[in-house]
């Protein structure tokens, strides 16, 4: 994918504000979880999000944008992330944590890491892998946590199902306008 300095700092302080938003929103659902070994794990996964925003608030410096800028993404995005984060019930905030935002931010991630020149945007590319792996041993550790405690399940997979579906959009990063040359004075 060719992309401009422009366009990947779009795509790289898109990434940030989603990974600052779900930093918030587990630091928010720490407090209001009654199950301790929820708490746990997302204490832990909060601290994740937090290095892959700051990675990507430094990447962004790197593609002429001031440090650690977030852009909100596109309103279909920042849909399925308001919907997100009204889970109320611990197996609620799992599943949607787990089974609705990060199946769709896996596919985003390495749809970028798949198109991009990984010579011209090699610091990206590298950022992104580390948050992929990161996604994988989250997982490895809600499931983990789903065979301790077995109530951590959502019955009604409804909510699940309407982050998902939600987050499972194309449109995920609002580009700045383009820039339109200067007219020379007549």
């Amino acid at each position: 994918m060719d992309m401009t300095v422009r366009q990947r700092a779009d795509w790289i302080t898109t990434f940030r504000y989603i990974s600052v938003y779900l930093m918030e929103t587990l630091a928010r659902w720490v407090p209001t979880t009654a199950e301790m070994e929820v708490k746990l794990l997302f204490g832990r996964h909060l601290w994740d999000f937090a290095q892959h925003a700051d990675a990507f608030g430094k990447r962004a410096s790197a593609l002429r944008v001031a440090r650690h800028t977030s852009r909100p993404p596109a309103k279909g995005f920042e849909r399925a992330l308001q919907r997100f984060a009204e889970a109320a019930s611990a197996a609620d905030r799992v599943d949607a944590l787990y089974d609705g935002l990060m199946p769709a931010l896996t596919e985003l991630y390495r749809g970028y890491v798949e198109q991009a020149d990984h010579l011209m945007d090699e610091s990206s590319v590298r950022i992104l892998e580390r948050a992929l792996a990161d996604f994988e041993r989250m997982r490895r550790e809600r499931d983990a946590l789903r065979q301790e405690v077995p109530a951590i399940v959502a019955e009604d997979r409804t909510f699940v199902d309407e982050v998902r579906s939600l987050a499972a959009t194309d449109d995920v990063v609002d580009y700045r306008p383009t820039r339109q040359p200067r007219q020379a004075a007549p």
